[in-house]
């Protein structure tokens, strides 16, 4: 199984452009906020219980996607402090083990731009971080600064569309 492995900032565009690679590659698509809403509802972000749990759902949810044979799947992924530093490996070392592969790419975004996004009504509906003032203070503190992560491929989205996007990545993947 393929897994891209989509990260960047929040407002960068993930979930936005995954829809559009979703179409272009016939790939599922497994959303960062399904596993956060979901372990939100029962846990204080950032808690450990918290933590544990959302780890736990996702390695599993790789898991049992390698089991039921699909050939691909993207994966949105916001790095952030309270993410295990050795989490894209597990994932990683998960995929080669079942003879799949990950391919990380990272969605940048000018600043300018990546706070309007923020503002966007769109981002509520999965309880997203809304707030330019509330990004711009965990900015400050490196909130967004882990886990690392090696990009095989990174992708400027300030003056793409979704589409010319998810085109840019699957053109690459397909090379």
């Amino acid at each position: 199984m393929n897994l891209i492995f989509l990260y960047g900032m929040p407002g960068v565009g993930k979930l936005t452009v995954a829809r559009e690679l979703s179409k272009l590659t016939n790939y599922k698509l497994f959303h960062n906020h399904l596993t956060v809403d979901l372990v939100t509802s029962l846990f204080d972000f950032g808690s450990e219980s918290f933590v544990n749990l959302r780890e736990k759902i996702w390695l599993e949810t790789f898991n049992e996607v390698i089991k039921s044979n699909f050939s691909g799947l993207i994966f949105t992924f916001a790095p952030e402090k309270t993410v295990p530093d050795d989490f894209p490996a597990k994932v990683q070392n998960l995929l080669e083990q079942s003879g799949g592969k990950v391919v990380f790419v990272e969605l940048k975004c000018d600043v300018v731009e990546l706070e309007k996004r923020l503002a966007d009504s769109s981002r509520t509906k999965f309880g997203k971080l809304n707030s330019v003032e509330f990004f711009r203070e965990l900015n400050s503190q490196g909130v967004f600064d882990t886990p690392k992560i090696s990009p095989n491929i990174t992708i400027e989205t300030t003056n793409l569309s979704p589409n010319e996007t998810a085109i840019k990545i699957f053109d690459q993947i397909e090379k």
